[in-house]
This record gives C-alpha cells, structure tokens and sequence, in this order.
C-alpha cells in the first residue's frame, strides 16, 4: 500500500497552504525526528528571516530522514511551531511547503508560540515519517 492523502471538500483547501487533512500511510520503521530549526551543521543561525529559517529547517528534516534512509516523501506529519512575531509571515512557510511536498503533501499543525529556544529562531519543525522495510 501507498500513502494516501485525504482532502476531504467538507473542510477548507489546506492544500493551497502546503498540507494534507489527513494521510493513511503504509507499514514501514516509524521515525520521529526532533523539532528542527534554521540552523546549519555549525548551529549557526541562517538568514534573519522567516522564509531562510524555514528552508534550512526543512532541509535539516530531508538530511535526518537521509541519514535513516527516508526522505521528504516518507514525511506523515508536520508540526510548525512559529514564534508570535512571525505570525503575519505564513505565507513564506506555505510556499516552502508548497515547494518541497509538490504532490501529496503530509497533514500539518501550525503552532503559534511565545517563543522557541534561542530568540533569533522563528520556526521549529517536527516531523513524523514511516520508511520502507527494506
């Protein structure tokens, strides 16, 4: 069995935002990453802005998921939690996941916060995947 999304036209369009409803998803090695934030491999923080964060987060997400032989397309859940003064930036998040989930994007939970660990951080992205059984 594939992944399956469902858009059910009983709920608003999530998918111009980038999201699914809801996803049925095959038998596989359940993965659960750790929130991840614009940083790069020297935790340096990328850009001052929203749309760079996001990227790298991202990015970070493709490159664990790699490292247990996944990628983005075995992704089954997102969870954004983006910092109260970014609130108004959403559009620069739905287009990154517009951009790197084209077709069949995963279900996914935009949480606004007060904060996240270091202040310069916008958005942090945990994700959920089921890879494959080889």
């Amino acid at each position: 069995m594939q992944r399956k999304v469902i858009n059910p036209t009983t709920v608003f369009n999530s998918l111009q935002y980038g999201f699914s409803q809801a996803m049925e998803v095959p038998e596989g090695r359940r993965i659960m990453l750790s929130g991840q934030v614009g940083v790069d491999a020297q935790e340096r923080t990328v850009g001052p802005g929203i749309a760079e964060q996001t990227a790298t987060a991202l990015d970070n997400v493709e490159k664990v998921l790699a490292a247990v032989g996944g990628d983005l397309s075995h992704v089954i859940m997102l969870r954004l939690y983006i910092v109260e003064s970014a609130r108004d930036q959403q559009e620069p998040i739905a287009e990154a996941l517009r951009q790197r989930f084209a077709h069949n994007p995963p279900p996914s939970s935009w949480i606004i916060v007060s904060g996240l660990s270091l202040p310069e951080w916008l958005i942090e992205v945990e994700a959920e995947a089921v890879v494959p059984f080889s």
